[in-house]
C-alpha cells in the first residue's frame, strides 16, 4: 500500500438515509488523519467503507492505486479498534492479542508470535495481565487489549473509531497518551495509514496530523489540524471544531463602517483585526464568531467588545466556569478560568476579545480569521535532550497544548501559542 488509500466520490445510502455524500479524501501512508465530527456525522460509516466492511452506494475505494471497492475485508490487511471493548471473552489477554497472528494466512512461528505479543503488551502496559481474561480487566485494560490486537497485526490500514469514548475522563487522559505513542510506532516503522475518528475537538488538536471534518455525511474541510482550527472554512466547521460550541451572532455593518450586534452593542472593524489592518467589510449583514474561551469578564484591550449581559446559568467544572448569559437577542457562553459565582439574573459585563474574532458572510463562509499567535520559544539547547527524553519525542505545538486539568482544550492552547 505504498500509495496510501483514497476515497473517490464515495456515497453510501442506507434505507433512504444518506450516511456519506460524495466524499473524496486521500489518506497518505505514514501519516495520521483524524476524522472529526459530531454524532451521526458519518465517521463510523467512513471507517467501515475504508475497511471493506460496507460497500459504498456510489464511488470507489483505492488502495495503492488499485480499486478495492468490492474486495472482502478478509482479503485486506486492515485492523480496526471500536468504541466498544471488543475482545474474545473466553481467551486470555495473551491469546486475544495473538489471535490475528494465528490465522492460516500468516503461518508465523510460535517464537515470532510470542515476541510480537509480548512486545506490544509491554508497550501498552499489559505485560503483567497476559494471563487474565477480559472479565477480569478494567475498561481501560480491555481497550488496551483491543488496541494491542490491532497493532500486533502490522496492518497497512489501522482504523480507530472513537476508541476512548466509553472510558471515564481520567482513563481517557492516560490511555490517549499511550495510543499516541503506539500510533507513532505504526507510522514510523511500517508506514501504515492511520485513521482516528473522534467527536472531541481537543482530541483532534492533541493528536495533530491532518484533520478531516465531517458534517451530516459530507466532508466540509480537510487540512493540517491547526490550520483547520484557526481558519474554519465555514461557521459550521468552526462549531464542530470548538468545545464548547463557538458563539455565533448576526451583525450588520452600516454605511459609516460601524458594526452593530444589538441596539446596545456596536464595535469598529478594528476589533476583528487585532494588531493587524482592519478588514474591509462593506455595508451588509454578516456573522460574528467567537470561541467561548475568548469571552471574558474583564477587557484585555481597548478594542474588546463590551456586551452587557444577564446571567442565566453557571457550571463549575474543575478549574473553570462555564457562564451562560443573554444580552437582548444574543445567547452567550463564556469559558472562564477559575471558579466564579454570579447570582442567576444578575448583570455582568462580558468582553469579546478583539483580534480573536471570526467574521463569516451571510452564507456562513469565512471572511476574517484571527491572526495565528507566534509559536512558543524553543527551550534552551541544554534543556532539549531532557525534554525529548521525558516525552519520548520532540514536542509539537498541538501536543504541547495538553494541560493538567483538561488535555488539549483550546483555552489551554493559548498559553502555548496555539490559541
Amino acid at each position: 500500500m505504498n500509495r496510501g488509500v483514497e476515497l473517490e466520490r464515495v456515497t453510501r445510502v442506507v434505507g433512504g438515509e444518506v450516511h456519506l455524500a460524495d466524499v473524496s479524501l486521500a489518506f497518505e501512508p505514514g501519516a495520521l488523519t483524524v476524522v472529526l465530527g459530531r454524532t451521526r456525522a458519518g465517521k463510523t460509516s467512513l471507517l467501515r467503507v475504508l475497511a471493506g466492511l460496507d460497500r459504498p452506494t456510489a464511488g470507489r475505494v483505492l488502495a495503492g492505486g488499485a480499486d478495492v471497492t468490492g474486495v472482502d475485508v478478509r482479503r485486506r490487511n486492515v485492523a480496526m479498534v471500536y468504541q466498544q471493548f471488543v475482545n474474545y471473552p473466553s481467551l486470555t489477554v495473551y491469546e486475544n492479542i495473538a489471535s490475528p497472528l494465528r490465522v492460516p494466512q500468516r503461518r508465523l512461528a510460535g517464537a515470532e508470535i510470542d515476541r510480537r505479543v509480548r512486545g506490544v503488551a509491554e508497550a501498552l502496559g499489559l505485560g503483567g495481565l497476559l494471563g487474565r481474561r477480559p472479565a477480569e480487566l478494567s475498561g481501560g485494560q480491555q481497550q488496551r487489549t483491543a488496541l494491542a490486537r490491532a497493532l500486533v497485526k502490522d496492518a497497512d490500514l489501522l482504523l480507530l473509531d472513537e476508541p476512548l469514548a466509553n472510558l471515564d475522563y481520567k482513563l481517557r487522559e492516560g490511555l490517549r497518551a499511550e495510543i499516541l505513542q503506539a500510533l507513532r510506532g505504526a507510522l514510523r516503522e511500517r508506514g501504515a495509514v492511520v485513521v482516528y475518528a473522534t467527536a472531541e475537538p481537543g482530541e483532534a488538536l492533541l493528536l495533530g496530523g491532518r484533520t478531516a471534518v465531517l458534517d451530516e455525511g459530507r466532508l466540509v474541510q480537510a487540512g493540517p489540524a491547526l490550520e483547520v482550527y484557526h481558519a474554519p472554512a465555514t461557521e459550521r466547521v468552526g462549531q464542530v471544531f470548538s468545545d464548547p460550541q463557538m458563539n455565533l451572532f448576526d451583525f450588520a455593518v452600516g454605511e459609516g463602517g460601524e458594526a452593530r450586534l444589538t441596539d446596545e452593542v456596536t464595535f469598529a472593524p478594528a476589533a476583528l483585526a487585532g494588531p493587524g489592518p482592519a478588514p474591509a467589510l462593506g455595508p451588509g449583514r454578516y456573522r460574528l464568531g467567537v470561541r467561548a474561551h475568548h469571552v471574558r469578564l474583564a477587557p484585555s484591550s481597548p478594542d474588546d467588545i463590551r456586551v452587557p449581559s444577564v446571567v442565566l446559568l453557571e457550571e463549575v467544572s474543575g478549574s473553570e466556569t462555564l457562564l451562560h448569559a443573554a444580552s437582548g437577542p444574543l445567547s452567550i457562553v463564556a469559558q472562564i478560568p477559575g471558579v466564579h459565582r454570579h447570582a442567576l439574573g444578575s448583570r455582568v459585563d462580558l468582553f469579546l476579545a478583539s483580534g480573536r474574532l471570526f467574521a463569516f458572510d451571510a452564507g456562513g463562509r469565512l471572511l476574517v480569521a484571527p491572526a495565528r499567535p507566534a509559536p512558543p520559544a524553543a527551550p534552551p539547547p541544554a534543556a532539549r535532550p531532557e525534554a525529548a527524553e521525558a516525552h519520548g519525542r520532540a514536542t509539537r505545538p498541538a501536543e504541547a497544548a495538553e494541560a493538567p486539568g483538561r488535555a488539549a482544550r483550546p483555552e489551554a492552547t493559548e498559553a502555548h501559542g496555539q490559541d
